[in-house]
């Protein structure tokens, strides 16, 4: 999940919208952002969240279960992430065997017809193999069916799958994400829209619809690139870090970044969420245990498509240890994400809890743990207690 090739607010009801008033009724805002309210900046603190690509998992005899069956656990895992008091949920979407959902408004549509509180979320929407109008009239009527639930991660695409089959040329790679960013930027902010660029026909003076009742909430999924920062902190949006491996405090700088470029622009600060990995059992070495051969499989797999390095012996536990997988014991996982947001100082924090080679009920288990136990153990961490 990030804006580099990108991935995955606000949840609650004080989200931040991104460019401004989101396409309301009174929408007109002159700047992006004007609100600057939002995660981490209620009485409640810093806000929590889970979120998936998908993965299709497996039965209890260790066999995939179908990409339908995966879509409908998903649903219900949304159901339990709202019961045990999750702040959002985000979907990624793929084109791809290992990953089931290609359309996450579809299934967070169906999520919000069983759920209150909880945010719904795409973590992310590939922008750029997509049109703007169309991200923003999807999004429009998932806010409206969720009553006023909806938020949008727009990234570039860290899997490319989208791109050859809709038709669009790797080589256009930046120019699409820049332009159609841009546009959503517009759209969100103000209409009628007057637009026009190079990667789809112009817009005079277009409205587009279902207009919002409010603002909805956006951000760009970020995995490195100071670049995408700086674009993010230009177009108005809120700002997603898909951390993935490494030591979390070396994000620190990126962070920093996007706070002189809000300066620089003249814009106000935004609300920065972080994603990592992980999962929580009952101890560390179950969690461990639950998580290795997955994690091995997918790291090779992944690695083979884009040339990465194998992994090394020892770099999964480095990674638990130091870096950004968070697995383990409720007590453990709760420690290591109390020190990153306090390393990063950020409004909001994701696991992305869908580890593969797991059972659905090994995912459940994880959540519950994470919004019963793990998520009340850091806030006690982060207010002294």
């Amino acid at each position: 999940m990030t804006d580099n090739a990108e991935t995955t607010d606000t949840a609650g009801t004080n989200a931040t919208a991104g460019p401004a008033t989101a396409g309301t009724d009174t929408a007109g805002a002159d700047t992006a952002g004007a609100d600057t309210t939002g995660p981490g900046t209620t009485a409640g603190g810093v806000e929590f969240g889970v979120d998936t690509f998908g993965s299709v998992t497996v039965a209890g005899d260790g066999t995939p279960v179908t990409q339908a069956q995966a879509i409908r656990d998903l649903v219900d895992d949304v159901v339990l992430a709202d019961e045990v008091g999750l702040d959002f949920f985000g979907v990624g979407e793929h084109h791809r065997p290992d990953f089931a959902v290609s359309s996450p408004e579809m299934v967070l549509s169906a999520a919000a017809a069983r759920t209150t509180k909880i945010q719904l979320g795409s973590t992310v929407t590939v922008l750029s193999s997509d049109d703007p109008v169309r991200v923003y009239e999807r999004f429009a009527t998932l806010d409206a069916v969720s009553n006023g639930r909806a938020e949008i991660v727009a990234g570039r695409g860290s899997f490319i799958e989208s791109f050859p089959l809709f038709g669009y040329d790797l080589s256009d790679y930046e120019v699409l994400f820049e332009e159609k960013l841009e546009l959503l930027a517009e759209l969100l902010r103000d209409q009628p829209v007057t637009w026009q660029g190079t990667t789809r026909a112009p817009l005079s003076n277009q409205r587009v619809y279902p207009t919002t009742e409010k603002p909805i909430p956006a951000w760009v999924g970020v995995g490195g690139s100071p670049e995408s920062v700086v674009r993010t902190a230009k177009y108005g949006f809120n700002l997603f870090l898909a951390i993935i491996g490494g030591e979390p405090a070396r994000f620190a700088p990126y962070i920093d970044l996007f706070k002189r470029a809000q300066d620089e622009y003249g814009v106000p600060h935004r609300p920065v969420a972080v994603h990592s990995p992980g999962l929580v059992a009952e101890t560390d070495e179950a969690a461990r245990e639950l998580v290795y051969d997955g994690w091995l499989k997918s790291r090779k797999k992944i690695g083979r498509e884009r040339g990465w390095p194998p992994p090394q012996p020892g770099d999964f536990e480095a990674e638990i240890e130091t870096g950004s997988l968070y697995v383990g014991s409720p007590e453990t996982v709760a420690k290591k994400i109390a020190t990153t947001v306090r390393a990063l100082g950020v409004n909001r924090f994701d696991l992305k809890y869908d580890q593969s080679e797991v059972t659905h009920a090994v995912r459940q288990t994880s959540i519950g743990l994470y919004g019963e136990s793990v998520v009340p153990l850091v806030k006690d961490i982060l207010a002294g207690r």
